[in-house]
């Protein structure tokens, strides 16, 4: 199958900057957002394209590896230096060669793929090295959680290495020493700059020939256990965003590098918040004589904060005030979204003849605290 092309999910070019990036991305999701689109299948699988594409083109240092390697470079357990040093010395040894002068290797594809655990073990019933899978939860927390970021536990079912057998999958009680590596569990390969250390192909590195399936997983070198993780979201995820935990995803085999898990948010709406990207919209109750005289109003903000605004004199309804900085994180890079507040002029209750007198007195008939309401 061929590899997608994570540029062209997000449709930016190659040489894009982070924030040209972010951007594309916050339009597109934005667009195909779940919230903008119930129950419409195609957007919510289209949403999460665009977020794994968002996830590595927006960290440098994953796009840096997938630049160079593609998607394998993005992967658990991937070894950079590993396949540089492969690539290079393929390449001063000049293409293909034969196995004498790889050390047992055809060509440079084996040598790839004994790097990341692809050959298995001959003589034994150890499992090929394999990583683990990475896994998926998913997790649903409040808007002004998602504000602030919060520490939370999960649960989840995982393989994990089996104890007995340290994931092996072998009982090697009595199994002689490999004839191979003498018991160590590595053999030196190849020659020149192509030259390195891998897993005894004779054993798979347990230094041992022979043994027997582990009688407490069966030869899988996993068990299958409940746990339960401690993870931080971090302030400014979206529907969508996914969380990374390393190393708790599925068990690795015959010492390869376990999984990782993906926490898959999703941000439930606010009754007092509406969320734009990365502003956010929160209405503000005034009184008759705020808004026709003009006032300095103390407000709450989502972020936790008090912040001291100015409505100017004969302020009309909906009039939209802006404090900066106040709004959602930027998920990716410093810096936060704003804050808009919305004027709502509020009209009393009670003594409509109030409406016609002086400014002064036209909050008479008010029931209670006007912003009462207004808390986060």
């Amino acid at each position: 199958m061929e590899e997608k092309d994570l540029y062209s999910v997000l449709g930016v070019e190659r040489s894009s900057s982070t924030d040209e990036v972010r951007k594309a991305y916050r339009k597109l999701a934005r667009k195909y957002h779940p919230d903008v689109n119930p129950g419409n299948d195609a957007a919510e699988e289209r949403f999460k394209e665009i977020s794994e594409a968002h996830d590595i083109l927006g960290d440098e240092d994953k796009r840096k590896l997938y630049d160079e390697f593609g998607m394998a470079g993005v992967q658990s357990g991937f070894d950079a230096d590993a396949a540089r040093a492969a690539r290079q010395g393929f390449a001063g040894a000049g293409g293909a060669r034969t196995s004498s002068g790889f050390g047992g290797y055809e060509n440079f594809e084996d040598i790839f793929g004994d790097i990341f655990g692809a050959r298995g073990a001959r003589g034994t019933y150890a499992q090929p090295p394999s990583n683990g899978e990475d896994l998926e939860s998913e997790l649903e927390i409040d808007l002004l959680d998602a504000v602030r970021g919060m520490s939370t536990q999960i649960g989840i079912d995982r393989q994990q290495a089996c104890t007995t057998c340290d994931g092996s999958g072998v009982d090697l009680s009595g199994a002689p020493p490999c004839s191979q590596c003498g018991g160590q569990g590595r053999v030196r390969v190849g020659e020149g700059p192509v030259s390195f250390m891998r897993a005894c192909p004779a054993c798979g590195g347990l230094g041992r020939e022979g043994g027997r399936p582990c009688g407490a997983c069966g030869g899988a070198g996993a068990t299958s256990e409940r746990e339960r993780l401690s993870v931080k979201i971090p302030a400014g995820v979206d529907t969508g965003s996914r969380v990374r935990v390393a190393g708790k995803g599925g068990a690795a085999r015959g010492g390869g590098q376990p999984g990782d898990l993906y926490i898959r948010v999703r941000v439930r709406p606010h009754d007092l918040i509406e969320r734009r990207g990365d502003d956010l919209y929160v209405d503000l109750p005034v009184t008759v004589s705020e808004a026709i005289s003009g006032a300095s109003i103390e407000v709450p903000t989502p972020d936790g904060a008090k912040v001291r605004v100015r409505v100017p004199p004969t302020t009309q309804g909906g009039t939209q005030l802006r404090v900066r900085g106040h709004g959602m994180p930027h998920l990716k890079g410093g810096g936060r979204g704003d804050l808009y507040l919305r004027v709502a002029v509020h009209i009393p209750s009670k003594g409509g003849e109030a409406v016609t007198a002086a400014a002064s007195s036209l909050d008479q008939g008010y029931d209670g605290d006007v912003r009462g309401d207004l808390r986060f």
